[in-house]
């Protein structure tokens, strides 16, 4: 088991990892890629560079210094958090148990283009099939993706709707689906609905009527993550107090997934005020468990 699980290795993620390393803390980082830092062609307003410095080397320097520190790697698609007595981290492949966890993703992915999706927004669209799925049991609903992330979301439907469909929004579906989920790849026009929501309309003018609308495209984010433990969040950033600490007791979030100026000196700053944190928090327990 890893004392410490963080969610993503960019500037916040990197920089908790060397705090909680540096403290003995076993420190385990899980992500699926490098994410937007290292896609910045030049960055020249981060302290402690004369010349401006790639996206992709400043992070593979960051990588670097926490591997040194003994901080371990895992490529793997993390697609949700669950709690039974201690936090877990649930990835494509495995389970993993942690002390705490910190949420470093990045921003939260735009949500699809598609007309009516923001107006049924907690009228039949939602993000969380795990938070809201009881709300549609022996109903008839959809999941809008087409890979790891959609599958976990409409295999936790499954056991309570009536029917689940998997919409890929003209996108081709991973393989290995399982029996039971109906697949529809033709492009969505809009949704359609008095109130709520009753129906998706697709181009080629066909109906498929549903009650509910998961939205699961790409990979979870860092809001969507921490919605499925009930932590708070507003406008798709997780809020956090001044220790980084979100309202779910060993759960963490630091870096553009908390809002505010999207910056990587802001991300570094975030991440070492969770690493130690979450140090914090694991001594304390310690302590209280040999008195």
């Amino acid at each position: 088991m890893s004392n410490v699980i963080i969610i993503g290795n960019g500037p916040a993620g990197v920089s908790a990892a060397l705090y909680t390393s540096r403290a003995g803390i076993s420190t385990l980082i899980i992500a699926k890629d490098a994410g937007a830092l290292e896609k910045a062609e030049k960055i020249e307003n981060y302290f402690g560079f004369g010349e401006p410095i790639s996206g992709k080397e400043l992070s593979e320097r960051g990588i670097a210094q926490a591997k040194r520190l003994g901080v371990e790697f895992l490529n793997d698609e993390v697609v949700s958090l669950e709690y039974d007595g201690q936090l877990g981290v649930v990835t494509k492949n495995n389970r993993y148990a942690a002390e705490a966890v910190v949420l470093a993703t990045g921003a939260p992915r735009v949500a699809p283009r598609i007309k009516g999706l923001k107006e049924f927004e907690g009228a039949g669209v939602s993000y969380c099939a795990i938070c809201d799925g009881f709300f549609y049991k022996e109903k008839d609903v959809a999941v809008l993706g087409c890979c790891e992330y959609a599958l976990h979301e409409a295999q936790a439907l499954m056991p309570l709707a009536r029917s689940v469909t998997l919409v890929t929004n003209a996108e081709k579906p991973m393989e290995g689906l399982p029996e039971g989920l109906t697949v529809i790849t033709t492009k969505i026009k809009q949704l359609e609905g008095e109130g709520r929501l009753e129906a998706l309309l697709f181009e080629d003018g066909s109906r498929l009527g549903v009650s509910g609308l998961f939205i699961a495209q790409g990979v979870a984010g860092s809001a969507e993550l921490a919605r499925k433990l009930g932590a708070e969040t507003a406008v798709n950033r997780i809020l956090v107090n001044e220790n980084m600490e979100t309202n779910i007791p060993g759960l963490f979030a630091a870096g553009d997934c908390t809002g505010g100026m999207l910056q990587i000196a802001k991300a570094v700053c975030q991440g070492a005020e969770a690493g130690a944190a979450a140090v914090k928090l694991i001594r304390s327990r310690k302590t209280a468990a040999s008195i």
